[in-house]
């Protein structure tokens, strides 16, 4: 198998040791109807300014590994919003039906390890 690049190619864990290559172009629009595309996600991105929007997965938890740059993730829990600041090689996890989003101060790559049925986003 060819050397992969996670910002251009995620992977799917079926939870049963197999593994699926899935090419990013085109993922979104067929997330959907693509078999083992509603696996666990690991995938890589670069974001250069803050999210805009709220995230939440309601199915399972996340894990945010921010590889360059820094991030504060805000997390949306019962008790308030939790800021956690991110410094390369530190990790989030961020819980299941936990609202989520990042400020970027300085452009910024990380992996995220998904398990992303039913995701849903909503607005600042």
């Amino acid at each position: 198998m060819p050397r992969l690049d996670l910002e251009h190619t995620y992977l799917t864990l079926d939870g049963r040791g197999g593994l699926n290559v899935h090419a990013v172009e085109g993922f979104w629009e067929t997330v959907d109807t693509n078999p083992g595309a509603l696996d666990t996600l690991v995938s890589a991105y670069v974001s250069e300014t803050d999210w805009p929007n709220w995230e939440m997965h309601p199915g399972g938890d996340e894990a945010l590994v921010l590889i360059d740059g820094g991030m504060t993730l805000i997390l949306d829990e019962p008790g308030g919003e939790r800021r956690v600041e991110m410094a390369p090689g530190a990790t989030c996890i961020v819980p299941k039906g936990v609202w989520h989003r990042a400020l970027v101060p300085q452009p910024s790559r990380f992996i995220a390890i998904t398990y992303g049925p039913g995701t849903t986003h909503r607005p600042l």
